[in-house]
């Protein structure tokens, strides 16, 4: 995969990294283990186009790839990523078997009460989706008594219950399309951007949207809360900041999503 940030940004990060380590590793916390062992540890779906997906080569990439690789190179350490299904990423960072969660993660009061959130680094509507011949459902009041297809746990479950909605869990943004496209659901949530990527490679899908949610969800990076994280929490934040200042968030969202969905105007604010 190509790296996403030049030599003379690198030596900088590198420089930011060496002053880090003076300034947080004193002390047990989970930063000063990851600069020791000199891995960071991120879980993702890997199959969320285009946050996490797989190439034609088989690669894994995406916008929170690159995201993830920043900021492991910010902290001077490389970037591990591990696969696996939405309901079980949590599970396996509360278990500590991953130090973080980069997968488009929406800030919600309910994760917040359990998980300390980054700033965020993203802003997305959520798309209310449904097979082109259904007339319906035309809002998301229209879901009650409806069945939709989404993953186990995510937010766009939760959203879709509170119209009074049953879901039907699934593993993939595409087996979520089927799903509606095939009638054995009538509706699906997602992420706007996602759901126009998949529009745009599968053309010939007899899907359509209805509607979007009139304010934009905030995308941050959920870690587990206490002391423990308290200086990684800070560390990424700095990442964050300077991939703002020097235009990689940016550069990444247009090149994944085809526009800028980082910045804070997204939201409506």
């Amino acid at each position: 995969m190509k790296k996403i940030i030049s030599l003379t940004l690198g030596l900088v990060l590198a420089l930011g990294a060496l002053s880090m380590v003076g300034a947080y590793a004193d002390g047990d916390d989970l930063l000063a283990e990851i600069q020791d062992k000199g891995v960071l540890t991120i879980a993702m779906e890997g199959t969320w186009a285009p946050w996490t997906y797989h190439d034609e080569d088989d690669e894994l990439v995406g916008f929170d790839v690159e995201v993830g690789q920043y900021i492991a190179e910010y902290l001077g350490v490389e970037a591990e990523f591990v696969e696996g299904e939405w309901d079980g990423l949590f599970a396996g960072m509360d278990s500590k078997r991953y130090d973080l969660v980069i997968n488009g993660v929406d800030v919600t009061d309910e994760r917040s009460e359990k998980y300390d959130f980054s700033d965020p680094y993203a802003f997305i509507r959520t798309a209310l989706v449904v097979r082109e011949d259904n007339e319906d459902i035309q809002g998301f009041e229209d879901l009650d008594g409806k069945v939709t297809s989404n993953s186990i746990g995510s937010t766009y479950m939760e959203l879709a219950e509170q119209y009074g909605a049953t879901c039907e869990g699934v593993d993939s943004l595409g087996e979520t399309m089927q799903m509606v496209e095939s009638g054995r659901a009538d509706a699906t949530l997602n992420a706007e951007v996602s759901v126009l990527d998949y529009l745009n490679q599968q053309p010939d899908a007899k899907l359509k949207i209805v509607a979007y949610t009139e304010e934009a969800n905030l995308v941050a990076i959920p870690m587990r809360k206490g002391d423990e994280t308290a200086s990684l929490r800070e560390a990424i934040n700095e990442a964050i900041a300077a991939m703002r200042e020097d235009g990689t968030l940016s550069e990444l969202s247009e090149k994944y999503f085809g526009s800028d969905i980082t910045g804070a105007e997204n939201a409506g604010e």
